[in-house]
């Protein structure tokens, strides 16, 4: 993407009366993923990029579909949902990724007596949320580990946490840096696997990505908005916990301890950065990777219900030519 050095000055300079109006949907409920856009909000950063943003609260319609209709500017995306609308057609771009490291884990009580390997998980109950992603996930994990992936599933959503903790269901997938710090929070003794150990590419996660046709469009608005976004993250995760105390003020957390306690997880374990990767830098390689596994899995499927063919490459899902210096 080529700069408009002038246009985008005139971005940045523009006062607030004539800032732009720009609207991103989240994927969920705020929480400690979309920090950057928090922190860029109340530290001024879209104010002195002319932009008006307004971060829309989660709602029924997923923040992929609302995208793909050109309801709203942009999208803050999981990975499958994301790969899955890309795959299927949908006419969008992901111009950044939020976490560096696979925050998903799968995760059982720790006294469980039949539990030390995924093999283990034949025969058990999973506490699922009703996605095929999920037993292409565990079974590939059981599979590797050299056991037949035969188990049993109830659709739970978020109610499986309370039925894993209570004995109810053997095991079930959480995220490290919310769910699993509101076990610690609750003294509860898990352990987990990494499905990367089992043979399931480690992805990034949350895309923030915009409609094909408005990169076409109007660069010079998607690089300000998309640089003050940068800069929302990069000072979280500098600041992780003034960050979490930012998140808090904006938004309706019942407990205020799992946000600080999220945002401690995400710095110790450089979720934002590993050290060697710019935050938001999209990882090709790694997106490929889980692509070409969701494809081959069959789990990206077609309006028609169908398994979707690889496409060959899926390098034109992405576009960062906005952080070309």
């Amino acid at each position: 993407m080529k700069r408009t050095a002038l246009t985008l000055a005139a971005y940045f300079a523009a006062p607030a009366a004539l800032a732009e109006e720009v609207s991103i949907a989240l994927d969920w409920t705020l929480n400690t993923n979309h920090i950057g856009l928090v922190v860029a909000q109340e530290n001024g950063y879209f104010d002195e990029a002319g932009l008006d943003v307004e971060i829309l609260p989660y709602s029924d319609s997923a923040s992929t579909a609302l995208l793909a209709a050109g309801a709203v500017d942009f999208a803050y995306m999981t990975a499958l949902g994301f790969m899955s609308a890309k795959a299927g057609g949908a006419p969008i771009t992901a111009l950044w990724v939020t976490m560096q490291l696979e925050a998903g884990r799968l995760v059982y009580n720790s006294d469980h007596p039949d539990i030390s390997s995924p093999k283990d998980l034949e025969g058990k109950t999973y506490a699922g949320f009703g996605s095929a992603w999920e037993d292409a996930l565990i079974s590939t994990m059981i599979e590797n580990d050299g056991g037949n992936p035969d188990y049993d599933t109830v659709t739970l959503g978020t109610g499986a946490y309370e039925a894993l903790a209570s004995g109810a269901v053997d095991f079930t997938l959480e995220v490290a840096t919310w769910e699993g710090v509101n076990s610690e929070l609750l003294g509860r003794d898990q352990s987990y696997f990494l499905y990367q150990d089992y043979g399931v590419p480690e992805p990034q996660g949350g895309y923030i990505g915009t409609q094909t046709a408005t990169l076409a469009e109007n660069p010079e608005l998607v690089e300000a908005f998309m640089e003050a976004t940068r800069k929302g993250y990069e000072w979280a995760a500098q600041n992780p916990a003034d960050a979490a105390e930012i998140l808090i003020e904006n938004g309706d957390f019942p407990n205020e301890a799992l946000v600080r306690g999220s945002m401690r997880v995400i710095d110790e374990g450089g979720y934002l950065t590993d050290g060697t990767t710019p935050v938001g830098s999209i990882d090709e390689e790694r997106l490929e990777a889980m692509a070409r596994f969701l494809f081959d899995s069959g789990v990206l499927r077609g309006a028609d219900g169908e398994p979707l063919t690889w496409p060959g490459s899926v390098s034109d899902w992405i576009e960062q030519g906005w952080r070309e210096e």
